[in-house]
C-alpha cells in the first residue's frame, strides 16, 4: 500500500532509531531528562526564543497555548479551516472557555485585513479578544504557505491590539523551506509557536511549544493540568534532535513529488478543481463528488490510500516514506481510475 493518507504515518528511520536507543533520559516531569532539555534549548535556540516545551501532540501544544493566552469569556481569532477549530474536539471551548471568530479564504489564506476587521471593539455585549490564531501551512488549504509579510503585518495589528499571536507550525518547517526563510525571522514575530515533529520531519511522536520563559513556566503548569506530563521522554526527544538536524532540508523532496502528483491528478478528466500545490500537500475536487466512494474504492483495490475530507474533496501527502518511484506508481493509479 502506498499511504497518501497523511504525512503523520511515518517511521523512524534505523538512524532514527539508534539515537533513540542511545539517548540518555531522565525523570521529564522533575525537569531530568537531559536528552528533553537538549531538544527544548534546541528549538528554543532555533526560532530565537527563550524556552520551549515538549509534549505528545500539536493538539496539546495549541491548546495548552490557548489556555495560557486567554481566559474564560474570551475569544480568539482564526481561519475558518483552522486546526484548532475543525480538528481538535472543540478544545477552544471545552479546554478553555473560549469563543472562535473565523475568517479566511476557502483556500486557506487569511490577510491582514481580515483580522482587523474581526477584533471586537470595547464593548461589554461583545467577548474581549485576546488572541489571534495562524496555522501555517494551512492544512485543508493544501498546504498553503502564508507569506513572511502577511504574518508579519498581522503580528503588527495584534501587537496595536494588545492581542497574544500563536502560530499553529504543525508543517511549519515545510513552509520555511517553501519560502527560504530562516526559523528565526518567524519566531520574531509570534508570542507562542507550535511545531510538530510528528509529519514531515518523520519522528514517531512529539511537538513542542516554543515561546519566551514565563509564557513556557505557565505553559508546563498547564500541560500537568491536562495529563501531558511525562517519565522518560528522552527517547522521543531524541527522535525530535534527530529530525532537526537531518529532516528539514529534505522536505524539498517531498514537495517536488506532490508537484508532480498535482500535475497527474490535473490532467485527469474526473478532476474538478485542483488547490495549487506548494509543499507536500495536494487537496482537490472530484468533477462529480457522488463517486468519492468509487473513488476511494478503486486507489484502495489498487494499492493506494488517500483522505477523503468531505464533500467529495481528497488529499494526497508525501512524507518520508514516499519514494519517487511510489509516486510513479501512484500516477499509474490514478490514470487508470474509471470514473465517467
Amino acid at each position: 500500500m502506498i499511504d497518501l493518507a497523511s504525512d503523520t504515518v511515518t517511521r523512524p528511520t534505523p538512524s532514527m532509531l539508534e539515537a533513540m536507543m542511545k539517548a540518555p533520559v531522565g525523570d521529564d516531569v522533575l525537569g531530568e531528562d537531559p536528552t528533553v532539555v537538549m531538544l527544548e534549548e534546541k528549538s528554543a535556540d532555533l526560532f530565537g526564543m527563550e524556552a520551549a516545551l515538549f509534549c505528545a501532540s500539536g493538539t496539546m501544544t495549541n491548546q495548552i497555548s490557548i489556555n495560557v493566552h486567554t481566559r474564560p469569556g474570551d475569544e480568539l481569532i482564526c481561519h475558518h479551516m483552522a486546526h484548532i477549530y475543525v480538528y481538535e474536539g472543540g478544545g477552544i471551548m471545552a479546554n478553555s472557555g473560549v469563543s472562535a471568530k473565523l475568517v479566511g479564504d476557502d483556500d486557506g489564506t487569511l490577510t491582514p485585513a481580515q483580522i482587523a476587521n474581526a477584533i471586537n471593539p470595547p464593548d461589554i455585549h461583545l467577548p474581549r479578544t485576546r488572541l489571534v490564531a495562524i496555522e501555517n501551512t494551512s492544512n485543508k488549504g493544501g498546504g498553503r504557505v502564508l507569506p513572511l509579510e502577511d504574518l508579519r503585518a498581522i503580528g503588527e495589528i495584534a501587537r496595536q491590539h494588545g492581542l497574544a499571536y500563536h502560530l499553529d507550525g504543525a508543517r511549519l518547517c515545510n513552509a520555511l523551506v517553501a519560502e527560504g526563510t530562516a526559523p528565526k525571522d518567524v519566531g520574531s514575530l509570534f508570542d507562542s509557536i507550535s511545531l510538530c515533529l510528528s509529519k514531515g520531519l518523520g519522528c514517531p511522536v512529539g511537538s513542542l511549544l516554543i515561546g519566551q520563559r514565563d509564557f513556557i513556566h505557565e505553559a508546563r503548569r498547564v500541560r500537568k493540568r491536562f495529563g501531558g506530563g511525562w517519565r522518560q521522554a528522552g527517547y522521543l526527544a531524541a527522535a525530535g534532535i534527530h529530525a532537526l538536524d537531518h529532516h528539514v532540508e529534505r522536505l524539498e523532496e517531498d514537495h517536488a513529488k506532490a508537484e508532480r502528483l498535482g500535475d497527474c491528478v490535473s490532467s485527469r478528466p474526473w478532476a474538478g478543481a485542483v488547490s495549487p500545490v506548494e509543499t507536500n500537500i495536494v487537496v482537490f475536487r472530484l468533477a462529480d463528488a457522488e463517486r468519492t466512494n468509487d473513488f476511494l474504492e478503486q486507489t484502495r483495490e489498487r494499492g493506494l490510500r488517500v483522505s477523503h475530507l468531505g464533500g467529495g474533496v481528497l488529499r494526497m501527502v508525501t512524507h518520508l516514506d514516499v519514494s519517487d518511484e511510489d509516486v510513479d506508481s501512484a500516477c499509474i493509479v490514478l490514470e487508470s481510475l474509471t470514473l465517467a
